[in-house]
């Protein structure tokens, strides 16, 4: 049995460290409850850029979006200066397994691009891996770069394996496929938060897979944007609610564990069976005995990609 948290929770847009300090408290309170994972939303850390399609942001050249592509940039998580240290450390002493999404600035592609990312840290404290979703959806990509497959790979969480992808990453056949060839029985999809995108996938991809599929969303109201955010009065209306959660739960059969939760911030809390998952497996695998690799296979590409390739002399100074 493996007890799961999903932290359904707000982001203080555009604060990574009041972000940051929100997701700490979930982690400590799902350690209290004795759960091994812990889940958290689509670039929840410093938020999901749902003001693109709300002010114009495909206004070139414009002063209004190049200010607030800064402040993005500024609050955008670099692993690389140690913005999730605090959050390893809880991990590690809590004994739990997180997966996070955040908006993540790369020193190894110049510091100034962001890629929505999904970080997965394990119960030592350790980044085990970071994966950059393949393509952001639509209006995303006024504002995220384009990652790569170096991030799609699994890891074990007690008897589980696990496995995690970004949105509408979810609907590429082979994205999923390519964590079903790795082992994946327990599937994370990650979401800005809407149960309209979360009630049909989680269940499909339960079926398609044979596994747990655990689909997490976050919150966006009105009041979780700061005052000072610039073109706020674009952004939201009063009392609006963009996004309303709809983090949900699907067992290997298909069958809800947790149907959608709309409407509040809530930690979540489901407990997993593994022998489920090889009970479904039974009679379907799809990477093992219903697989046809003799006429079907797919190539993964898990490099990571870089902008360039330095090749100094020894004894010279680092490039």
């Amino acid at each position: 049995m493996l007890r799961i948290a999903i932290g359904q929770i707000s982001p203080v847009i555009l604060d990574r460290e009041a972000t940051l300090a929100k997701v700490m408290a979930r982690l400590r309170e799902a350690a209290e409850r004795g759960c091994g994972l812990a889940v958290f939303g689509e670039t929840l850390v410093p938020a999901y850029p749902f003001w693109l399609c709300r002010t114009d942001a495909a206004s070139f050249d414009d002063p209004d979006q190049k200010h607030l592509h800064s402040l993005y940039l500024e609050q955008a998580v670099s692993i690389d200066e140690g913005h999730l240290d605090d959050v390893c450390q809880t991990a590690g002493e809590s004994g739990l397994t997180v997966v996070l999404g955040v908006a993540e600035r790369p020193a190894e592609r110049g510091g100034h691009t962001v890629y929505c990312s999904r970080v997965v840290i394990d119960e030592r404290g350790t980044i085990a891996s970071v994966h950059r979703k393949l393509m952001p959806t639509y209006e995303e990509r006024l504002t995220w770069g384009i990652g790569d497959g170096a991030g799609l790979v699994t890891h074990r969480v007690g008897e589980f394996t696990l496995g995690a992808l970004n949105c509408w990453e979810n609907w590429m056949p082979l994205a999923r496929s390519a964590l079903y060839a790795a082992g994946e029985d327990l599937h994370v999809a990650l979401w800005p938060g809407c149960q309209r995108l979360t009630r049909d996938i989680t269940r499909f991809i339960a079926l398609e897979s044979r596994s747990y599929v655990v689909s997490v969303g976050s919150l966006i109201r009105e009041t979780d944007v700061p005052q000072s955010v610039p073109l706020r009065e674009r952004m939201v209306e009063p009392g609006e609610v963009v996004y309303d959660g709809g983090s949900c739960v699907a067992g290997p059969d298909g069958q809800w564990v947790i149907e959608p939760v709309v409407g509040r911030e809530e930690l979540l809390i489901a407990e997993l069976d593994h022998e489920q998952v090889r009970r479904e497996r039974q009679n379907f695998d799809p990477s093992g005995h219903y697989s046809r690799p003799d006429v079907l296979r797919l190539t993964v590409d898990r490099r990571r990609h870089n902008a360039a390739r330095f090749l100094d002399e020894a004894g010279s100074p680092e490039s």
